[in-house]
């Protein structure tokens, strides 16, 4: 069976990628300037010089607009491949740090969480964004498994939301910068903790 993509998401080149890449950075652009409670279809499209119409048969809403915009940002952070795990957490954690650096990514996760709180069409897809790429990074973890440098029980999933837990802390609850100590940090507590099984599924009863 042949896996749907996005809405929205289209082939390398092309009219159907030119008009992705406007639509999205229009709703980049909207969120930055107006934020979430203020972004409409006919906004979108006159930012992006896309017609309405088109945008509407694409993505149907405007949360299908946000959901495919998270998901393309979460594609500029690169999964690392150096062989080693713990050099795999430390390059993933700076590279979380490097996205969060600039102050138009912080301030989409920050609009968006906020709006996935009192908006019932939002909160899923915040969701299924992030669920889809912790789902994608496990890829580096199974990688430190077959190498024999982790338990052959660990789960995945859970090293890489131990990772990334404290950053989302630093960026949603106490609001301050994210520094190299913190970078340094969450890494070496992913990396000691799933070498000493902490994130070892529980045996089945």
């Amino acid at each position: 069976m042949t896996e749907r993509q996005p809405h929205g998401s289209a082939r390398p080149g092309g009219r159907t990628a030119r008009t992705r890449a406007a639509v999205l950075a229009a709703a980049f652009d909207e969120l930055d300037a107006h934020g979430f409670g203020a972004l409409t279809m006919d906004g979108l499209a006159q930012r992006s010089g896309v017609h309405v119409s088109t945008i509407r048969r694409r993505w149907r809403t405007v949360e299908g607009v946000i959901g495919d915009l998270l998901a393309q940002q979460g594609t500029t952070i690169p999964i690392p491949g150096t062989g080693d795990f713990r050099q795999d957490l430390h390059a993933l954690a700076e590279a979380i740090a490097r996205f969060y650096a600039s102050p138009r990514n912080r301030s989409l996760i920050e609009g968006i969480v906020a709006a996935a709180a009192h908006d019932p069409l939002v909160g899923p897809i915040v969701r299924d964004v992030f669920a889809a790429r912790v789902q994608h990074v496990t890829q580096l973890v199974h990688r430190a498994i077959d190498r024999g440098e982790l338990p052959p029980d660990t789960d995945a999933t859970d090293v890489i939301a131990a990772l990334g837990a404290p950053f989302y802390y630093r960026l949603l609850i106490t609001r301050q910068p994210i520094d190299d100590r913190l970078t340094h940090a969450a890494a070496e507590a992913a990396y000691h903790a799933a070498r000493a099984g902490t994130f070892s599924r529980p045996s089945p009863r």
